[in-house]
């Protein structure tokens, strides 16, 4: 390939990994699948269940690994359930030849983790989930495990997606503050920048009676991951309204969607990735929300005021949440190069100018 500046690889870089071989998939890439800064992953053919997560280590592939963990294999080309409290491997159709200088790393589309699906991405003697190390060769796999609600998958689904880096890419906080002057990353809320834009949590609303988040229902039905706008939301949801303070108290083990204060921004010329706070500041933790592509919550494409929906789950103790208290953080890379579409500009953007909303497989609620 051409020398490439550093930093996050746009769309235009990504269609031209597929044309080189950089990217090889069985199948060219379908529409929708290549976003501005990352490119959905698509599920392959045959899922294995196996009896744990693992990671393959320096001397081990996965699919040696499977030979001793695997509980059975079955094919997706029908579709296939994945049941709550199960791990499965998924072989992804994409594979990679990247080349020398060239990393990437992978996170639950944001619909993913809106639905309580823990996904990860793992490689070929691999050190790290959701992390292709420099100049990776080989094929990529899903660990899929729902947490909360069974789903639907078939061959071609999109669960993950994956971003490609040349080079250090990070900006640092000092940058920050000056990228934050000239673009405003986020308004309202506290504002503060340290380890990133830190997001503080919503359980204010509106005042009194207004909604300020959901909890998910448990043995609920069966959610197609392929199918948006099919479910209705009291199905699966049980709405949480302000009542006396803003404050919530998370019960052990339960799934909530809720919202940030900030409505945040990403520039065109950047990219950012939720990441959890420091899990020393409470006994939860914000799930793997996704990437953020170049544009979302700019004005130019109708993204004034979106803010960050934050899936949150308490660990082993009930603990209080309470207004304005920081439950997470957006750190930004810069671009490469600026991409050809934004966020939102009819790429199929499903949370362009959000507030609390949940994923696109449901219903909006009347």
């Amino acid at each position: 390939m051409t020398q490439t500046p550093t930093g996050i690889l746009p769309a235009h870089t990504i269609e031209k990994m597929f044309r080189e071989g950089t990217i090889i998939a069985e199948a060219a890439p379908v529409d929708g699948q290549i976003q501005p800064a990352s490119l959905d992953l698509r599920l392959g053919h045959t899922a294995y269940r196996v009896r744990a997560s693992f990671l393959t280590g320096p001397e081990s592939t996965v699919m040696e690994k499977l030979e001793n963990l695997k509980l059975h294999r079955f094919d997706l080309n029908d579709g296939a359930v994945l049941e709550t409290g199960c791990v499965y491997i998924v072989p992804l159709q994409e594979n990679l030849a990247l080349p020398e200088g060239m990393s990437a790393t992978a996170n639950p589309k944001s619909s993913t983790g809106r639905l309580d699906v823990f996904t990860r991405v793992i490689t070929d003697r691999g050190l790290a989930f959701d992390t292709v190390p420099d100049g990776y060769n080989g094929p990529l796999y899903a660990e899929i495990s729902p947490l909360t609600f069974p789903i639907l998958v078939r061959a071609g689904s999109r669960l993950s997606q994956i971003r490609f880096r040349i080079g250090a890419s990070l900006i640092s906080d000092a940058d920050l503050e000056e990228v934050h002057r000239t673009h405003i990353l986020m308004s309202g809320g506290n504002e503060r920048i340290g380890g990133g834009v830190q997001l503080s949590i919503d359980l204010e609303g509106k005042g009194e009676g207004s909604l300020v988040g959901y909890r998910a229902k448990h043995h609920s039905g069966l959610i197609d991951v392929d199918k948006p706008g099919a479910q209705e939301p009291l199905d699966f949801w049980e709405p949480i309204y302000r009542r006396g303070s803003a404050e919530l108290i998370l019960d052990p083990n339960e799934f909530y969607i809720l919202v940030s204060q900030e409505a945040v921004h990403v520039p065109p010329d950047f990219a950012a990735e939720m990441v959890p706070f420091d899990a020393l500041v409470g006994e939860f933790r914000v799930h793997y929300a996704g990437f953020f592509d170049p544009g979302f919550g700019h004005a130019g494409v109708g993204g004034v005021g979106a803010r960050a929906v934050l899936e949150v789950r308490s660990h082993d103790v009930p603990f209080i949440l309470e207004h304005g208290q920081t439950v997470g953080r957006l750190v930004y890379e810069k671009m490469a190069e600026r991409p050809a579409q934004l966020y939102g500009e009819g790429i199929g953007s499903n949370y362009q100018g959000q507030a609390l909303k949940l994923s696109k497989h449901f219903k909006t609620p009347t």
